[in-house]
């Protein structure tokens, strides 16, 4: 009801269209949404595979869609899985303290500075869509470690897969930082004081690890072909989130400072409660490492561990997972304040609860995502008419709506938002990341476009659009003359003689027929056979067992602690 209360209305406002990916996924869902079994997009970089991202997030908009439209879609969907993070938020915390504590650790997921950080400044649904999946894996992960059962077993296999093709990097890293601790607490608990043997957990700590892993290599197998035969090999793009904190302010307030709001007064007590109580200390070293990369370029640590995927991976998450990782701490230390001081620790709490949640809401009214954003229909219809979308076309100066513009245009170009997707030599060439934004990548990002532009017959480019006038002379010198102008001259319309209209690349990276059926049909059945398998009746003993585990908020009071 909270969640409902707080966030509904939000959603409802399409305050996520501010963000800076929320068009980037309705793009892909309205490709899914006309070609569900064909993933090969042709609307970015003269053709690009989509099977390069996992698609069930997507794939939930695309069929919502069909009811409600795109945006409104995408709305619902954030909110189904902001719903599902609360429930998984509990059912998680209660693995480490007790129903009350997990309770207000459930409470304060609402207001949770990451999470509203990442649904509505950097709209990243993927991410929130696959960490509700993946906490509400890990309670069933324990019971099969810790006591076996086929019931436990077979949900945790299938919401792990189903947590992947959602976002495989959530899987892939977040196991070191979610399923590694809750393994060492299965080995560590005692239940009538006795553990689980050393041979019994080997052996079902390897059932799980093999069919998981087999799992997700058949569910997203057209991903990991692509992987395997393409490579990312483009040279790293800078990300202000690998910044180091200290020295760019700006970009500590935004990676940290925001995600993490009130929660940061908590961290003496996650450290000093964490190291003294034994069974929490798996809990803290996952926290750990997790708030150590959160940090970007501040700390060596990121570039130690994960080398070069440090200049690939953007460090945001790794901060959201340590939140996750510490909402435990939270609703422990939740209940000692409350227990102690009552009414007054309970209005201070909400106050920064509160605090941080609107803090992170209004953040992208502060810290916007595109300063200049604007409406791109009559860009489209422009593009729409008298033949203009047989050629191809690059903006200069759109930002962020360009996943908008290619969303309502028939004619394809040569830029686009998706890194990964990209296979241009033009493109990878150089440490620039989207052409509409050539020059805040200084010389690679200008290095790029030149080349784009010499090369322009061979990809039927005869259209560049802008509304940056700093690009003017490039255009100019390189023999473009501008056409045409629109939204009251804010934008030129350039073109060069003597292009071709665009036809197909004969690119190698098109994914076969057979691999779109997979792509249509595995990632989402995994997700309906997730909702499915939750309705399985759970364990009769299940109950008594919690609350053997935790007779009283005493059991994790260092020296009081209960077996």
């Amino acid at each position: 009801m909270a969640a409902l209360a707080v966030h509904l209305p939000l959603l409802l406002m399409k305050l996520p269209l501010k963000s800076y990916d929320t068009y980037f996924h309705i793009f892909f869902a309205s490709h899914y949404l006309h070609h569900w079994f064909n993933p090969w997009n042709t609307k970015w970089y003269a053709g690009f595979s989509q099977v390069t991202y996992p698609p069930v997030p997507q794939q939930w908009v695309a069929l919502v869609s069909r009811l409600v439209g795109l945006d409104l879609a995408y709305m619902l969907v954030q909110m189904a899985a902001i719903l599902l993070f609360v429930v998984g938020v509990y059912r998680f915390a209660k693995l480490w303290v007790s129903p009350r504590a997990a309770s207000y650790a459930a409470l304060a997921s609402v207001f949770l500075g990451s999470e509203s950080f990442l649904v509505y400044c950097a709209g990243q649904l993927p991410t929130t869509f696959a960490a509700p999946i993946y906490l509400n894996a890990l309670p069933f992960l324990f019971e099969w470690i810790r006591r076996g059962g086929w019931r436990s077993y077979v949900k945790a296999t299938i919401l792990f897969t189903a947590a992947a093709a959602a976002h495989h990097f959530t899987l892939l890293f977040g196991s070191f930082f979610f399923a590694l601790p809750v393994l060492a607490l299965a080995l560590l608990d005692r239940e009538n004081g006795e553990r689980v043997s050393t041979p019994s957990f080997i052996a079902r700590t390897l059932a799980i690890v093999i069919v998981v892993g087999a799992a997700i290599a058949v569910v997203l197998l057209p991903f990991w072909i692509a992987l395997i035969h393409y490579p990312v090999t483009q040279t790293p793009i800078p990300h202000p989130s690998r910044a180091n904190y200290i020295l760019s302010p700006e970009w500590g307030m935004n990676y940290f400072v925001v995600p993490f709001g009130a929660l940061a007064l908590a961290l003496p007590f996650i450290f000093v409660r964490g190291s003294m109580v034994t069974r929490l200390r798996p809990l803290l070293l996952g926290f750990w490492v997790a708030f150590l990369l959160g940090l970007g370029g501040t700390t060596p640590v990121g570039h130690l561990v994960l080398r070069r995927a440090f200049d690939v991976l953007t460090m945001e998450r790794f901060s959201y997972w340590a939140t996750l990782l510490a909402l435990p701490f939270v609703g422990l230390l939740a209940t000692e304040l409350i227990d102690r001081y009552r009414s007054r620790a309970a209005v201070s709490l909400g106050v920064l609860a509160i605090s941080t949640c609107a803090l992170a809401v209004s953040w992208t009214i502060y810290h916007p995502a595109d300063p200049e954003a604007f409406d791109v229909t009559s860009v489209a219809g422009w593009l729409n008419r008298d033949g203009h979308d047989q050629y191809r076309y690059v903006t200069l100066g759109f930002g962020d709506e360009i996943s908008r513009l290619a969303q309502l245009t028939n004619a394809g170009s040569v830029d686009g938002e998706w890194n990964s997707g990209r296979m241009l030599p033009e493109l990878t060439r150089y440490g620039g990341a989207q052409l509409t934004s050539a020059k805040y990548y200084g010389k690679p990002g200008l290095d790029s476009l030149r080349a784009i532009l010499t090369h322009a017959d061979h990809y039927g480019l005869k259209w560049v659009l802008v509304r940056d006038h700093y690009y003017d002379p490039l255009l100019s010198f390189a023999g473009w003359r501008p056409v045409d102008k629109l939204d009251e001259e804010t934008i030129t319309i350039w073109s060069k003689d003597g292009v071709p209209p665009a036809t197909p690349l004969n690119s190698p990276q098109m994914p076969p027929h057979w691999q779109g059926v997979l792509w249509g049909t595995l990632p989402f059945g995994s997700n309906i056979l997730a909702i499915l398998v939750l309705f399985i009746p759970e364990e009769r003993q299940q109950k008594a067992r919690a609350r053997y585990r935790f007779a009283s908020e005493e059991d994790l009071v260092p020296g009081r602690m209960a077996s």
